[in-house]
């Protein structure tokens, strides 16, 4: 179907006829490569009673795919299954609908975004409001994981020094923005680039930034927290990690989001050593969280994310992939090869 004749079906309530979606062609046991996808053509389904059919229009990419690609992801959400299609964050216009609850031309939320229709019962999808962000693409962030490890797990406030890793990814770029308009003193970002790192003091608003690259973390971070720091928002572990605990304040807080060294590296950057010692002279508070989110704290960065963007203390830091649900599966990979910077979301429509 061509994107003129998409707009027309949305418009009218007529539904098309075929749809493409990406599926799982086989589970990786080394890096993804287009090879572990599919893209299938499908016929689409016209909604029974109670059901919608959905034109997705944008669909996010997140690191944790990747680990949902594998047999056992030992993660609280369902993994991806081989020969099914894929799910994931979703943002789409109602097409035609058999439920009162929903018109066509609303803007929805769902989790079934790869492929470029859906039509399932009308309470898998939440109604979104057009007027909230000035774009569709502001609902598709990681911002729900970002504020909920840095507000209700690290609890960061006025005048905390807060250390972010992978700062320039699609939760750290959004966590050390948090922490700016949840008053830190000072906010210092790790990324894996000269531009990476430019980016983060430029335009997301960092205190201080560095390579990891150039030389070891735990000197960087000494010269730039010489107090020591008081929050660590870890998404990369591995060095950092260990770096964190050595330049620790009384009291730190760690909230512990990802292990990327280890998901996409060399595994033992999964496996930091902890200085058990130092961890209990400071009395670190350690706590690692899962990324699944409650409608209540969607709820929270939504209402906080719009405020601060009136604000002026928010950018949305984003790619947008052009190419359709066809560059879903190189957008996935090239997102784990550090390719981009922010939230990383593709153009379905």
């Amino acid at each position: 179907m061509t994107t003129e004749s998409a707009r027309t079906a949305a418009g009218t309530g007529e539904t098309p006829a075929k749809s493409r979606e990406v599926r799982i062609a086989a589970h990786p046991d080394g890096p993804l490569t287009p090879a572990h996808f599919e893209l299938v053509t499908t016929e689409v389904t016209p909604p029974a009673d109670g059901e919608v059919l959905v034109r997705n229009d944008y669909l996010q990419i997140t690191a944790v795919m990747q680990d949902l690609m594998k047999p056992e992801p030992d993660l609280p959400m369902p993994a991806y299954q081989v020969g099914a299609r894929l799910w994931g964050g979703a943002v789409g216009t109602v097409v035609a609908s058999k439920s009162p609850d929903l018109a066509p031309g609303d803007l929805v939320e769902s989790m079934d975004g790869f492929g470029e229709y859906s039509t399932a019962p009308a309470d898998q999808f939440h109604k979104l409001d057009k007027d909230v962000f000035p774009s569709p693409v502001h609902y598709l962030t990681q911002g729900p994981t970002a504020y909920h490890g840095m507000v209700d797990v690290a609890e960061v406030g006025e005048g905390d020094t807060v250390f972010v890793s992978g700062a320039a990814g699609g939760v750290g770029s959004l966590a050390g923005q948090i922490a700016k308009a949840r008053g830190a003193k000072r906010v210092i970002g790790a990324a894996g680039s000269r531009a990476k790192v430019d980016y983060l003091v430029n335009e997301l608003g960092y205190d201080a930034a560095f390579d990891y690259h150039d030389g070891p973390v735990l000197d960087r971070l000494r010269e730039l927290a010489p107090d020591g720091i008081d929050v660590f928002f870890d998404t990369v572990g591995g060095e950092q990690f260990e770096a964190a605990v050595q330049v620790a304040a009384q009291g730190a807080r760690f909230a512990l989001c990802g292990a990327l060294s280890g998901q996409v590296g060399d595994v033992q950057g999964a496996f930091p050593r902890l200085d058990v010692m130092t961890a209990i002279v400071r009395q670190i508070v350690i706590r690692p969280f899962a990324t699944y989110h409650t409608p209540e704290q969607i709820t929270a960065w939504n209402t906080h994310f719009a405020q601060w963007l009136g604000e002026g203390k928010f950018v949305l830091p984003h790619t947008l992939v052009e190419g359709g649900v066809d560059a879903a599966p190189q957008a996935l990979i090239d997102l784990l090869a550090g390719t981009y910077r922010g939230n990383v979301v593709v153009k379905l429509s």
